[in-house]
C-alpha cells in the first residue's frame, strides 16, 4: 500500500529501473532518526524521525535517498534541513 497513486507510480518505475539494472538495492519506507527521544526536567520528548518512500543505488553506487512527494508542507521542509545537517542527506523529490 501506498500513501499516494504518485508514490505507487514512482514504485513501478523504480521497479522498472530494477530489472533493467540501471539501480540495484531498492528498499521502501526506510526510516532516518534526526533526534533520539530524549528527557529533561521530568518531560519526555519522542525521537524525531524521517521516512524515506525509497532508498536504492545507482550503477555508480551513490545512494538515493527519494520522496515522491505532492505537497511539501512545514514539517516535511523541516525533516529535510533536518536530512542535511544530521546525516548529510539531500533527498530528492520526484
Amino acid at each position: 500500500m501506498f500513501d499516494s497513486k504518485h508514490e505507487a507510480a514512482r514504485y513501478k518505475e523504480l521497479k522498472l529501473l530494477l530489472s533493467a539494472g540501471e539501480i540495484s538495492d531498492l528498499r521502501l519506507q526506510v526510516p532516518y532518526e534526526l533526534m533520539p527521544a530524549t528527557k529533561l526536567n521530568g518531560e519526555t520528548f519522542r525521537s524525531i524521525k524521517y521516512v524515506a518512500d525509497f532508498v536504492y543505488k545507482t550503477k555508480d553506487g551513490l545512494e538515493v535517498v527519494e520522496d515522491a512527494k505532492g505537497m511539501k508542507t512545514d514539517v516535511y521542509k523541516m525533516k529535510k534541513k533536518l536530512m542535511a545537517y544530521v546525516h548529510h542527506i539531500i533527498i530528492s523529490e520526484v
